[in-house]
């Protein structure tokens, strides 16, 4: 039990009030914090103390009908046998049939005290003084005597029965009534417990569904094969993903519309630009002129990014395919040849003979926009008249590609966050817009990949990684 929360007021004689409000937690903290432990142990233990009150009041109700019953026919046989005056019969019986099967030991006395006959000598149960029910203490043993009124010549009988024999016979009464109950408790037990894993398996499959959506794929989970119970949660859940989804999309159209709004006037200022590149004369105005060109080429760089981001965010998920690792990289490195040679970077592609035909399923243009936002970063961050090699290898059947180039590299304490969106590296001088890799890290992952960053231990550079996760 728990404090849920706590009030304090005002009280009468300047003193305070407080109000609290307990809440019983369910489900405790650890390894009992499950659906299936919880109902076994609230439930189990419930039954259990059911069973056994059961068997008590059981083996009371029965002792007590067993007690009535006896007794009434011990007073009955009693009763016939003292108004016979004189001609009672006592057959003898064993202890075995007194013992086990309850059967009643008849005494008769004389007036004065005397034991006359008894169908069980053995049984040194002594005359009681009064009339009625008594319990008797002989031999060892409880017994339940009966003693008449005298008789006309004043002869007396006593009716004894084991008190072992009922106490045996309200135990097996009391046994046999709570035996259904421990019969049912295992069935139960196992029907709680198939009952929770089958609402876990369905809350685990809801889960699994919820895991694997992401902001491209913002869907509501289906409600088709959800218990009743958990409906209001996924219901919730299914309107939250709405909310989220209209925000992305809110989100995407903005940067689009925007990145398409300053496209153009960018456009034009570039053409202006080249225009008046010409009429300027050389010196500190043409040096001022080339800082402002720069700047307008990153703007434009940036809105191109952002336009691509937006594109890859809008488009639905592409159906996967085989791709041939080796032509989709020549084809990267035909794309970017142009850069490379601009930088004077030795650009290549290297590997051996035996990873010569290595193949991938995934979105052909999610792989092309991976591959070329990889090298490009690779190739802007590596100085004139470096090196970049782009390698292919299988390790373990599962294809990989390293893009190894001869930069400054990452601090290793930055490395996680390159791939923040609009986040350059503190004191790099390159030009860029902080998107390259966040583009490349989201199509990887629509690929079933991820790109692993890892600075060279033989010298200064960078090595990014792709492979399946």
């Amino acid at each position: 039990m728990k404090i849920h929360d706590a009030t304090l007021g005002p009280a009468p004689f300047g003193g305070h009030r407080t109000h609290v409000r307990w809440h019983w937690n369910v489900f405790p903290m650890g390894r009992l914090c499950s659906l299936r432990r919880a109902l076994l142990l609230y439930l189990v233990p419930l039954f259990l103390i059911v069973g056994l009150a059961s068997a008590c009041f059981s083996y009371y109700s029965h002792g007590r009908m067993v007690n009535e019953f006896m007794d009434t026919q011990m007073e009955q046989l009693g009763l016939s046998l003292a108004s016979r005056d004189g001609d009672i019969v006592a057959p003898p019986l064993t202890q075995d049939r007194i013992v086990k099967w309850g059967m009643y030991v008849v005494q008769a006395w004389d007036k004065d005290g005397n034991l006359l006959k008894s169908s069980w000598p053995q049984l040194a149960a002594p005359l009681q003084a009064h009339s009625g029910f008594a319990d008797v203490l002989a031999g060892g043993q409880e017994w339940r005597v009966y003693t008449s009124e005298p008789g006309i010549s004043g002869e007396r009988v006593q009716v004894i029965q084991g008190g072992m024999f009922r106490r045996q016979l309200a135990v097996e009464q009391a046994v046999a009534s709570i035996v259904p109950v421990l019969i049912l408790l295992p069935l139960a037990i196992f029907i709680l417990w198939s009952v929770a894993r089958a609402m876990s398996v369905a809350m685990q499959d809801i889960g699994r569904q919820a895991e694997s959506l992401d902001f491209n794929t913002l869907k509501e989970l289906p409600l088709d094969r959800v218990p009743h119970e958990l409906r209001p949660l996924v219901t919730s859940f299914n309107s939250l993903l709405r909310r989220l989804s209209d925000t992305f999309e809110s989100k995407r159209r903005f940067v689009q519309d925007a990145a398409h709004e300053l496209r153009t006037p960018l456009t034009a200022l570039s053409l202006q630009l080249e225009n008046l590149r010409t009429e300027l004369p050389q010196g500190q105005c043409r040096a001022s002129f080339g800082q402002l060109e720069g700047g307008v080429q990153r703007a434009t760089r940036l809105v191109d990014q952002m336009l691509k981001m937006t594109r890859q965010e809008a488009v639905s998920p592409e159906a996967h395919r085989t791709v041939d690792l080796h032509a989709q990289v020549r084809e990267s490195i035909g794309a970017l040849i142009a850069l490379a040679d601009q930088r004077n970077i030795d650009l290549g592609v290297t590997g051996d003979g035996a990873v010569s035909a290595v193949t991938l399923r995934c979105p052909p243009n999610d792989l092309r926009s991976v591959l070329d936002n990889l090298i490009e970063n690779a190739l802007r961050y590596t100085p004139e008249g470096g090196v970049v090699d782009v390698h292919i290898t299988a390790e373990d059947g599962k294809p990989a590609i390293e893009v190894v180039d001869t930069g400054p590299g990452i601090p290793p304490e930055l490395i996680s966050r390159v791939f923040d969106r609009f986040y350059r590296v503190p004191g790099s001088n390159v030009r860029g817009s902080g998107l390259g890799l966040a583009i490349a890290q989201a199509a990887a992952q629509r690929c079933g990949l991820r790109v692993i960053l890892r600075n060279r231990t033989d010298r200064s550079g960078l090595i990014a990684r792709l492979q399946l996760i």
